[in-house]
């Protein structure tokens, strides 16, 4: 369904809006940067099965020759993740100009919710959030993502702050920014690959209703910004706080020598994490994003049930 000239909604997503069926948004970003080929494409597709059997539909959104589509085929995902680095990284900032040049572009946090918010959905489900780099101070490296989470009204689901970031200064900028952390069955922030960083959430509640209900009063408020859901990594996959550490600031020194700027960071950083720690970081990885897309799904079917 065309929604205007640009924004293309699936069938199948579009009609469970509609009937008011719960829907799940997804990012494309973590299928092109995010992960080497084929894990990305793997990974991708169980987690719109593992959405699918908790009882919710998947829009996974992606920007297809011009058109930004939410909810992509199995085909547009093979091809992302087959072509990899080589598709444009695509945030807030680039949306007007990728669309009226027909391009190709993996959203990130911050586009995917602007294509979920267009379509009518309020859940979405992502690995970890991007926030304030480490020495921002001095960079101004700061993420677009938290101020989208600072004005699009959406529960957005994560295993916290990606570990390669400057967690404490990106709690501090929610914080003036007014979006609460929630952490799920948890008072501790998780840090993605590991399930405490070491600071408190704002609150914890303990069941996706719970999570429903919250965001259902924060709409009838009519408070802008989104409700952060940190859901920490599952035990089986987290790895031990020291030594993930240790290979993030190895990481970091090497990214800094080789003079890696801007959107380029992040995906250096994974990539270099993941060859220090032996693929360790990718199974992580893949393992907190499967159990982010069980807890996204269940709100998105408590929202439904409590509207």
């Amino acid at each position: 369904m065309w929604i205007n000239p640009y924004l293309f909604v699936a069938d199948e997503v579009a009609d469970s809006i509609a009937a008011m069926k719960p829907v799940v948004a997804l990012e494309s970003t973590i299928i092109a940067h995010g992960m080497p080929y084929p894990q990305n494409v793997e990974t991708a597709l169980k987690v719109e099965q593992v959405i699918r059997f908790n009882g919710a539909v998947p829009a996974t959104i992606a920007i297809m020759d011009g058109k930004l589509k939410v909810g992509i085929t199995m085909d547009e995902i093979e091809s992302l993740g087959h072509r990899g680095l080589s598709v444009i990284k695509a945030s807030r900032r680039d949306l007007s100009v990728l669309l009226s040049r027909g391009c190709t572009g993996a959203t990130t946090v911050s586009a995917t919710m602007i294509g979920a918010a267009s379509a009518g959905i309020h859940v979405f489900v992502t690995g970890g959030i991007g926030g304030i780099h480490r020495g921002a101070e001095t960079t101004m490296d700061i993420s677009a993502d938290l101020e989208e989470l600072a004005h699009t009204k959406m529960v957005v689901v994560c295993a916290g702050v990606k570990s390669i970031l400057d967690i404490g200064l990106t709690i501090e900028f929610l914080e003036t920014k007014g979006v609460p952390i929630i952490g799920y069955q948890t008072d501790d922030m998780p840090a993605f690959y590991t399930r405490s960083s070491g600071f408190k959430v704002d609150y914890r509640l303990d069941s996706a209703e719970d999570i429903a209900h919250a965001f259902i009063t924060h709409q009838l408020l009519g408070l802008a910004g989104s409700l952060l859901i940190t859901n920490p990594i599952p035990e089986a996959f987290s790895l031990p706080p020291d030594h993930i550490n240790h290979v993030i600031d190895e990481a970091i020194i090497e990214c800094n020598k080789r003079g890696v700027k801007g959107k380029n960071v992040t995906p250096f950083l994974l990539s270099k994490v993941k060859e220090l720690t032996r693929g360790e970081s990718l199974e992580a990885n893949i393992g907190l994003v499967m159990g982010n897309a069980v807890l996204g799904a269940k709100i998105a079917v408590s929202i439904c049930d409590q509207a």
